[in-house]
């Protein structure tokens, strides 16, 4: 295995010692990475890009969480892990199609880029029907929404490029240290964008709330 391949554990950000609850776990990460309104679909690849490193993940899925495909594709590797073969597995044929090169370096680089925009929560469909028939979008609704997908602050600040200080302005309608509503919006377009909610619906709710705090609509 040479070091510019990437092998289907890395794919999924795995060991070759992971169990295959561990395996399903990092496959459902994975496709959420790729799924919805993630701003890095946005910004590092096209949609045909992000469509083969789905492909990619399912793959991947398919041969790790099959025993028999998975422990075929580590001999063909020369991944080798203490309760993966026996004797006289070593003289077995391995099929072609575990022999081939997964992607090169710079898609893997692509995929682990993407990762860092994936949302891991539990869903609350009682919530999730509040968010939709959502009136109007305000810092303090925005926070809840933010917490119930588990990010906080500062990942926020890293996903967006919007300092913690205009996030926290924003969650609490602070309108006295607020910059100009053009910049807001922008920010709450990319807040909403990366917890996967419309931006366009958000970000015009949100300055129209911003609006009747100022007397202005």
């Amino acid at each position: 295995m040479t070091n510019n391949i990437k092998n289907y554990y890395e794919v999924l950000e795995l060991t070759p010692k992971a169990t295959q609850e561990e395996i399903l776990s990092a496959y459902n990460r994975a496709k959420n990475a790729y799924t919805g309104d993630s701003l890095a679909l946005y910004s590092l690849m096209s949609q045909d890009e992000a469509r083969k490193i789905l492909d990619l993940i399912e793959e991947a899925f398919t041969i790790l969480s099959s025993p028999e495909k998975r422990t075929q594709y580590n001999e063909a590797r020369g991944i080798v892990t203490t309760d993966d073969f026996t004797a006289n597995d070593k003289d077995r044929e391995v099929p072609a199609e575990f022999k081939k090169p997964v992607k090169d370096q710079a898609d893997v680089n692509k995929l682990i880029a993407q990762k860092r925009y994936g949302l891991d929560y539990e869903v609350d469909e009682s919530f999730e029907l509040e968010i939709e028939q959502c009136p109007e979008y305000s810092g303090e609704f925005l926070k809840k929404i933010r917490e119930y997908k588990n990010v906080d602050i500062p990942r926020l600040a890293d996903m967006t490029k919007i300092s913690k200080t205009y996030i926290r302005y924003i969650e609490d309608d602070d309108i006295k240290k607020m910059p100009a509503l053009v910049y807001v919006r922008g920010f709450v377009y990319q807040y909403a964008k990366c917890l996967k909610l419309n931006p366009d619906l958000v970000s015009n709710s949100y300055i129209y709330h911003i609006k009747k705090l100022r007397g202005e609509a």
